[in-house]
């Protein structure tokens, strides 16, 4: 959850034109994380468990990538990277 609100505010940073584009899709994503454990987390059976745990790690993966976007094109410092 505190991963998910510290990428919330780093993508506040992102160039205005960036709103639909970069923006949305790595708030969408670090959301997915938490929801997709949450998800799995209740009354799900192993496999399904796996399943969601699975979703959150691509989801992961996808937010790790828009962070190698924004730092090539300079939208956040070295530091926040």
């Amino acid at each position: 959850m505190d991963y998910g609100e510290n990428i919330f505010q780093l993508s506040m940073q992102f160039p205005k034109d960036e709103m639909y584009n970069l923006s949305l899709q790595i708030r969408r994503a670090v959301d997915s994380i938490a929801l997709n454990i949450s998800e799995g987390s209740i009354g799900q059976t192993g496999p399904e468990q796996k399943r969601f745990a699975g979703l959150a790690i691509h989801s992961l993966a996808e937010v790790v990538t828009c962070l190698h976007k924004t730092s090539r094109r300079k939208y956040i410092s070295d530091q926040d990277f």
